[in-house]
């Protein structure tokens, strides 16, 4: 008589015919007699080999419910990898299995269980999230160009959208500054097919930048720009290992500031250069410089 899990239950004869015993009875008058109603061997053969057809090979996916006939252990997978099988029973106890041909049951069958197919990885991305195009030509800029303050800004645009830019043969140009914009964008002179977009620091209400930017009205130019007193704000403190950027007074120098209060021993310089390589996606960059640089490559390309 089986009970759960290939277990044998009943009298210590069957318990011993399932060990491979050979039972012998004794009656009253009788000789030595051996009994041959179930064979040598009730488990002769290898379970392991299913009379018909061939084991199943079964993806170890997670959930999956599966035991190990050689423990009677049963649980559901949790984990596979090419050490093997993680199973994790009701108690929340979890064992190991190596991944062995017809190593396990599933509803009182023999199965092989094998690793689940790996997921598709989908196209390659670039930095900015964005899909990147594969085996990517040099191209003739277009006329239009989107102008950014400084030369951080610059690096940074082209460290996150240099791959979006290339592909859209847009040029990113750094002014040093925004308080001649209204004569620089004359000298551009926009016009259909020729467009420009501004990325400004610090474009709030009231602020310098804005009243700047207000003077501005060439339907083929986009002045826009991120909250920030400086783009090293743009960049999220977890990502640079800070819990926050360091407040500074208005009127006196923001960078030097934060380099001396955040206590990195070092110039500006390398001050950005240790911000910079600590970028390495958009997903490091506040949404308030995200939306605005999008917003720009869609401007001057369309």
């Amino acid at each position: 008589m089986y009970g759960p899990a290939g277990t044998f239950r009943g009298s210590a004869a069957v318990r011993a015919r399932a060990r491979g015993c050979v039972i012998l009875s004794r009656p009253l008058g009788c000789g030595t007699v051996r009994s041959d109603n179930y064979g040598n061997d009730v488990l002769a053969g290898d379970w392991r080999r299913p009379r018909k057809g061939q084991i199943p090979e079964v993806p170890a996916e997670s959930g999956l419910v599966a035991e190990d006939p050689d423990s009677g252990f049963c649980g559901a997978v949790v984990g596979c990898d090419k050490f093997g099988v993680t199973l994790e029973d009701r108690f929340g106890k979890r064992r190991v299995f190596p991944l062995t041909k017809a190593g396990f049951l599933i509803d009182g069958k023999p199965v092989t269980l094998v690793r689940p197919a790996a997921a598709p990885t989908g196209p390659a991305r670039s930095a900015s999230g964005s899909i990147a195009v594969q085996g990517l030509r040099a191209q003739v800029a277009k006329e239009s160009r989107i102008y950014v303050e400084g030369l951080h800004d610059a690096e940074l645009v082209e460290k996150i959208w240099g791959h979006d830019l290339r592909v859209e043969g847009v040029v990113v140009e750094y002014l040093e500054g925004v308080d001649d914009l209204p004569a620089i964008v004359e000298e551009f002179a926009p016009e259909e097919g020729r467009r420009l977009g501004v990325l400004v620091d610090h474009l709030v209400e009231g602020s310098k930048e804005s009243r700047i930017a207000a003077q501005v009205s060439s339907p083929h130019v986009l002045v826009t720009g991120h909250p920030f007193i400086d783009i090293w704000e743009a960049v999220k403190p977890a990502a640079v290992g800070i819990p926050a950027w360091p407040r500074v007074p208005r009127g006196i120098p923001w960078k030097e500031v934060v380099v001396e209060a955040l206590g990195w021993d070092c110039e500006t310089g390398a001050a950005w250069k240790r911000i910079l390589g600590s970028v390495n996606a958009y997903t490091d960059l506040e949404p308030a410089l995200l939306g605005r640089v999008e917003e720009l490559i869609d401007f001057v390309t369309c």
